[in-house]
């Protein structure tokens, strides 16, 4: 018993000292905050003792600990620390983060200089991928056209959603029973089980003909199988052409023996799709919709 309580004493002492280690503590700073947590006051060389480490080191890490209003010091007969407590600490932190991160928003605004609008960029996370169309969403002034899997639609429905109550006109096609009363939603003309044999959540968004964004993501979008991004006037143009009339045929509702339906993608089933769906690993795990 005695053994599994120090097992587990020891395994939170790894946790948070590898969580201060990530908010900017040196390994023996954090080291020492949590031994004065455990057991403070203590003296510098008390310390050095139970972490092992140098007396200079030690003394060292505790004079930027102070400076970071990690711990306080009492000028005694005998120069002792105490920890600060964790919550007083972490907002001290948090406030100086903050404060950072607007000088260093401001800073690299002065400095950033937009590139030039005709390159393609590739997207490998899918953080990445969401953050770029929440940002795309959140500069359109116009017009919206989307293509979207039921995943990604649930991630970036309240962004469409505050678009549209901003005067955007928001259309796109969707293949999810679920409807919304707050923008255009067209379900897939064709192939509305398409998502069930896709390989992939797909991601298609494309903001006044300006920017677009084209991305297969894993179906808990937590991975990026295919990702690009370009504001290239041209292409987002040609982007916002094509999906245009996507979103028009499906409107229709065009009958089989229109020969003009046979020209969508999902109707016409050519060959690049077919060997897409069956070059496919993927294992269907969606219900049908």
């Amino acid at each position: 018993m005695l053994q599994r309580l120090l097992a587990t004493a020891n395994n939170t002492r790894m946790v948070a000292e590898k969580a201060l280690m990530a908010l900017g503590f040196t390994e023996i700073e954090a080291r020492l905050y949590c031994e004065l947590l455990a057991s403070a006051p203590a003296t510098g060389y008390r310390l050095a003792q139970a972490v092992g480490k140098a007396p200079a080191n030690v003394y060292q890490a505790l004079s930027s600990l102070e400076q970071k209003g990690a711990v306080v010091v009492d000028e005694g007969a005998a120069k002792s620390f105490r920890a600060v407590e964790p919550d007083e600490l972490l907002s001290s932190i948090a406030a100086g983060f903050s404060e950072h991160q607007q000088a260093a928003k401001a800073a690299l605004k002065r400095l950033h200089v937009p590139a030039p609008a005709d390159k393609i960029f590739q997207m490998r996370k899918a953080s990445q991928v969401l953050t770029r169309a929440r940002r795309m969403l959140a500069k359109a002034r116009e017009i919206i056209l989307f293509d979207l899997f039921p995943e990604p639609l649930q991630a970036l429905r309240p962004d469409l959603a505050r678009a549209a109550a901003r005067g955007v006109k928001v259309a796109g096609i969707v293949y999810s029973p679920e409807a919304t009363d707050e923008f255009l939603c067209l379900p897939a003309h064709g192939q509305p089980r398409m998502p069930e044999n896709w390989p992939g959540s797909q991601l298609t968004l494309v903001t006044d003909a300006r920017e677009f964004l084209v991305a297969l993501l894993s179906d808990d979008l937590t991975e990026v199988r295919h990702g690009f991004w370009s504001d290239c006037v041209y292409l987002a143009c040609l982007q916002h052409s094509g999906l245009s009339c996507e979103v028009r045929l499906s409107a229709l509702s065009l009958q089989k023996q229109d020969p003009l339906a046979k020209l969508a993608l999902l109707s016409s089933m050519p060959s690049g799709l077919r060997e897409l769906l069956r070059s496919s690993t993927r294992t269907p795990n969606r219900k049908a919709v």
